[in-house]
């Protein structure tokens, strides 16, 4: 390997110096994937491949800046060079615990007027490609300002694509979006642009019939801004920063950095199957921690009443109920919704604490987000947008035991927003508080850049299931798209496995919108949706109204685990996964087809002989319970009918 990495320098050094028609090349340590480099009139592009097959085509890539345009007018600097990286790090709550990350590093530096402008640093292992940009100080200068980034996708014709449109800003609720809430559209076509503003990451496309490709972007924090893909006629999509009205128009879309700078990651994950998409840590393996964690963070399951109940239930009496009903399943915490402040009030939630205390369950709790950039009512208002304020009411936090925070309606993607996301983590480090984000941006890498970091919503999710009956017919289309893409490069608060029939406190019908999924369903998207704190919407009644079987396995399911493994599926479709903790196994499947779907799922990460327990619907979506013995072969023959699940447990 030595040998190869010396070879390859010595490669782009005479690039370098003899030949700029001759294209660098930085391979994956296995020598499959590949990047291929070049200058074409002062113009640098890329190109991605996997075994010989185009996945990326020749892409342009470069900054425009106030104190420079680095998009053409290029030449070489020093020579490419070449480093391998072979990392280990743990992390317990996503979706691999103990990630080994090895990749080729290759810096190409260019220059502008016969000084140093810009390197593009690329990270290239075995299925993910990662890039940045750092640029340096120009004459006098010591900051700049990113006007544009020239950064594209170019796919081969063909290509189908599986993306969530960017909303216009300051619509919807009470003027909150943006939130990454915007419904997929699946197997579509190139050359779009979603609703006129292009598209929230991460996105998936399908290159014909050579693979997949999921385009992202990590390490987003206070230093930049958070940005999507717009997509070009020609099948070219680039990257866009946010919207001038996003932040109620305040602040600036283009992000400032100091010089010298760097921005975040770019990233490129490319697999002939969909096993590198799903199994991907690319988001974490290209980012370091922020800061250190004040004390160790645990990550548990919950309930909460708000998700059945709304508004009106975010009361005194029901939250008690509602830790009783924690209590009872195990679980060991309770998240305490919207309005808290003028419905129970600050003595009565510590009271609420303290007793939650007594059942050993502690307490989140919601605030909202704003400031002056939406117009969303419920309160606790005025807090988490302040630091004064923040502080003094973390400090009472603690002082009470609560366990962490839900703060939601975000104004956009803005450097600055992104800079209140970082203070409210950085604060409530200090004060032992984990913390959730809803009506959010896409979480980019934050797990492993701040510990107390817990889950981020950036999805259409399980609320909308309790406002319309539409939601609920799509519900098992909806599960068979996140583990392809919202949920492969982050953790996903989505507050679903309802076990009630109907959305409303008593269960009755005729009162709120009707689940059309199976029992078996919600259990399976327990393990499907990954986020290492999870508030079900389970509600008290289900301890007697629902399945014994049901119950018993959501005491029991893990919201942390160990591994990942993609099993089938195809987005929009069905799913099938499998995730470990330990040395248990669990695989879940869901249908969102319109007629059953047959498989014979191969199972080599199950010993033999091994006894497993199987959940599975009927047509009728009536569940029930076996338990059999894994043959020689180590395959299992699954029969999942539409809306329904498959699930089993070794």
């Amino acid at each position: 390997m030595k040998y190869l990495i010396l070879s390859l320098c010595l490669c782009c050094s005479a690039y370098v110096s003899q030949a700029q028609t001759t294209n660098p090349v930085i391979s994956s340590p296995d020598g499959k994937l590949l990047v291929t480099l070049s200058l074409d009139s002062g113009k640098p592009t890329y190109s991605v491949s996997l075994n010989g097959k185009p996945f990326v085509m020749k892409s342009p890539l470069g900054l425009k800046t106030n104190v420079g345009d680095f998009t053409e007018g290029l030449a070489m600097g020093k020579a490419l060079a070449i480093t391998k990286l072979d990392n280990t790090y743990e992390l317990p709550n996503i979706k691999q615990r103990k990630v080994h990350y090895v990749a080729n590093e290759g810096v190409l530096s260019y220059t502008k007027e016969n000084r140093p402008a810009i390197d593009i640093t690329f990270r290239v292992s075995n299925n993910d490609v990662a890039f940045r940009y750092k640029v340096y100080p120009q004459k006098a200068s010591r900051s700049c300002v990113i006007n544009e980034e020239a950064s594209g996708f170019a796919f081969p014709a063909g290509t189908t694509t599986f993306l969530s449109a960017q909303s216009k800003a300051m619509v919807g609720f009470a003027r909150t979006m943006p939130s990454y809430e915007i419904p997929y559209t699946v197997d579509d076509t190139l050359g779009k642009n979603g609703r006129g503003n292009g598209y929230t990451f991460p996105c998936l496309f399908k290159v014909n019939t050579n693979g997949w490709v999921l385009v992202s972007e990590t390490g987003v924090d206070s230093r930049y801004c958070g940005s999507r893909l717009i997509g070009h006629t020609d099948g070219l999509y680039t990257i866009g920063f946010p919207m001038p009205d996003e932040n109620n128009g305040i602040g600036t879309s283009a992000p400032g950095i100091p010089l010298p700078g760097e921005t975040p990651w770019r990233t490129i994950t490319v697999g002939e199957t969909l096993a590198p998409i799903v199994e991907t840590t690319v988001p974490f393996d290209v980012v370091e921690p922020r800061y250190e964690g004040s004390q160790p963070y645990e990550y548990t399951k919950g309930s909460w009443s708000w998700i059945i109940g709304m508004d009106g239930r975010t009361v005194y009496d029901e939250q008690v109920r509602y830790i009783d009903f924690s209590a009872a399943m195990g679980y060991k915490t309770v998240l305490v919704d919207a309005l808290w402040d003028t419905q129970i009030g600050r003595e009565k939630i510590a009271e609420l604490a303290k007793y939650g205390a007594s059942k050993g369950v502690s307490l989140y709790l919601w605030y909202n987000s704003n400031g002056y950039w939406n117009d969303a009512p419920q309160g606790p208002r005025g807090i988490m947008d302040n630091t004064i304020a923040r502080r003094k009411e973390m400090a009472w936090m603690k002082k009470i035991g609560v366990k962490g925070i839900k703060v939601d309606f975000f104004g956009g993607d803005k450097q600055e927003t992104m800079k209140l996301y970082e203070d409210i983590l950085y604060d409530a480090n200090d004060f032992g508080i984990l913390c959730i984000f809803h009506g959010s941006t896409l979480p980019r890498g934050w797990e492993r850049m701040y510990p107390n970091y817990a889950a981020s919503e950036a999805v259409l999710a399980s609320e909308n299931l309790a406002f319309s009956q539409g939601s609920n017919d799509r519900e098992a289309f909806n599960a068979t798209i996140h583990p392809f893409i919202r949920n492969t490069v982050g953790s996903m608060d989505f507050g679903g496995s309802a076990l009630n029939k109907f959305y409303n406190a008593n269960n009755t019908p005729n009162r709120g919108s009707k689940r059309v999924t199976s029992d078996v369903y919600a259990l399976a998207t327990a393990v499907l949706f990954q986020s290492g704190v999870q508030h079900f919407a389970l509600a008290p009644n289900n301890l007697t109204d629902a399945p014994a079987w049901a119950i018993d396995f959501m005491k029991t399911v893990p919201t942390t685990w160990d591994e990942v493994r993609y099993i089938d599926g195809y987005p929009g479709r069905y799913v099938v996964l499998a995730r470990r903790q330990g040395t248990k196994w669990y695989v879940a499947g869901v249908n969102a087809q319109k007629e059953p779907v047959k498989l014979t799922l191969k199972l080599p990460m199950i010993a033999a002989g091994a006894e497993y327990k199987l959940y599975s619907d009927d047509a009728q979506l009536t569940g029930k319970v076996t338990t059999a013995k894994l043959p020689k072969n180590g395959e299992v023959n699954w029969v999942i009918p539409t809306n329904g699940a498959a699930l089993l447990v070794n």
